[in-house]
């Protein structure tokens, strides 16, 4: 008996996802049928064969196949009862309301223009105020750079100007020392010389004394 429950649970719920209709998502209908379905929802002869093959008799089968019946019929009827065909539909949402959709799309889409627009000319405005901050920057930059440029060649000038007054004084002073170096020499050549001359007046008299001597000597041994 669990084999056939396990087979009629397994049928019933087949049956009823095949059999189950797709609901509008817009609205929702609460109408319920007020007598079952003639019509069997699934293949009952087949329903009936497998079941006598799992063991169960004639009666035993058809008995489980019409109350299988019944409650598939009785869920299909609750599943639907929240549902709403196609016509229901279109009663409910009339061509008017199709139209004031359009309207409002349109309406829509206008306004999704008129603001695209608006950030365009904002967006064209920034920019050509970005344009003109940067020409602005540039001629400052430029300005900057003339000025730094100028400093720059006046340092320049001075520190060549200065350049040129130390070459100056350090010429000057080396000419000095080279006076002085001129006026020690001739110093030391008049020195040398007049110590030439001294020598050489010691020297005459002192080899005139010698011979003076010397001839005297001689003399006095002749």
């Amino acid at each position: 008996m669990q084999r056939v429950a396990t087979i009629a649970t397994e049928a019933a719920v087949s049956l009823a996802r095949r059999r189950t209709p797709r609901p509008f998502p817009a609205l929702t209908r609460g109408l319920r049928a007020s007598h079952p379905c003639a019509d069997f929802h699934f293949d009952t002869h087949q329903f009936v064969q497998r079941l006598e093959r799992e063991g169960l008799n004639r009666a035993q089968a058809e008995g489980i196949m019409a109350a299988m019946a019944e409650v598939i019929d009785e869920s299909i009827r609750n599943m639907t009862s929240n549902m709403v065909t196609k016509a229901d539909q279109e009663k409910v949402d009339p061509p008017c309301h199709h139209y004031t959709q359009q309207v409002d799309f349109a309406q829509l889409k206008s306004e999704l223009q008129l603001t695209e627009k608006n950030e365009l000319a904002m967006v064209k405005a920034e920019n050509d105020r970005l344009v003109t901050d940067i020409e602005k920057l540039k001629q400052r930059l430029r300005e900057e750079i003339t000025r730094t440029q100028a400093g720059v060649r006046l340092d320049l000038n001075l520190e060549k100007g200065r350049v040129r007054e130390e070459s100056s004084k350090q010429e000057l002073k080396m000419k000095e020392v080279d006076t002085r170096i001129e006026q020690e020499i001739a110093n030391l050549r008049t020195s040398i010389q007049g110590s030439k001359a001294t020598t050489l007046q010691y020297l005459v008299g002192f080899v005139t004394g010698c011979s003076a001597l010397l001839m005297a000597y001689l003399r006095f041994r002749v």
